[in-house]
């Protein structure tokens, strides 16, 4: 049974869909005891840093999703739940991430237009267990004007005025800065190598 946490992000439904079309167990979780005894978590996320650390920090999940991450469940992030592993974001300096990673989420560029939205190639610049079966450079779909640098744990790249990271994996930890469940095939495949893991 995956867990979803559901702290009110806008496409928490659109998950819900994608993991119900490709026949997963899922919970929609809203307080810290579920997330003990998940095998998995996802952490979908639309909206502003800070208020999606703040409406952690009210459930009181910040802790015990720290916890289980660090012993090793499987973790996946979408969009905003990928940038949600660092410490900090330009979009909320005074906000703490989940620190799960060093490093700053950062705003594109002014000149770049912003938000990125859209359908784009990924690059992988190493194996991930995400994009297994998938070609070379598939295409999925952005909605974001903040983004996570090239970090070690990055697996696959976007380039918009800049490469950032779009696939990460770190051992248990997964994190997609698209929207899996708007990417079409692709992204279904991107969800079931999760769910398969």
């Amino acid at each position: 049974m995956i867990a979803i946490i559901d702290y009110g992000a806008g496409n928490l439904r659109s998950v819900q869909n994608t993991l119900d079309e490709i026949g997963a167990d899922y919970k929609l979780v809203r307080d810290p005891a579920p997330l003990e005894t998940a095998p998995k978590i996802i952490l979908p996320g639309v909206g502003h840093f800070g208020q999606m650390l703040r409406a952690l920090d009210d459930l009181n999940l910040r802790g015990a999703l720290k916890r289980r991450i660090e012993a090793g469940v499987p973790f996946l992030g979408i969009c905003l739940g990928l940038q949600g592993l660092f410490e900090r974001s330009e979009e909320a300096p005074e906000q703490q991430g989940l620190a799960v990673f060093p490093g700053e989420v950062r705003r594109f560029d002014h000149s770049a237009r912003v938000p990125h939205m859209g359908w784009n190639d990924l690059t992988a610049v190493r194996p991930t267990r995400l994009l297994a079966g998938l070609p070379e450079h598939p295409f999925v779909y952005f909605a974001h004007s903040y983004y996570v640098p090239v970090v070690p744990q990055t697996a696959a790249t976007c380039t918009y005025s800049v490469p950032y990271t779009a696939i990460l994996e770190s051992n248990n930890v997964f994190g997609v800065q698209c929207h899996p469940e708007k990417s079409g095939p692709a992204g279904l495949a991107i969800v079931r190598n999760f769910v398969n893991l």
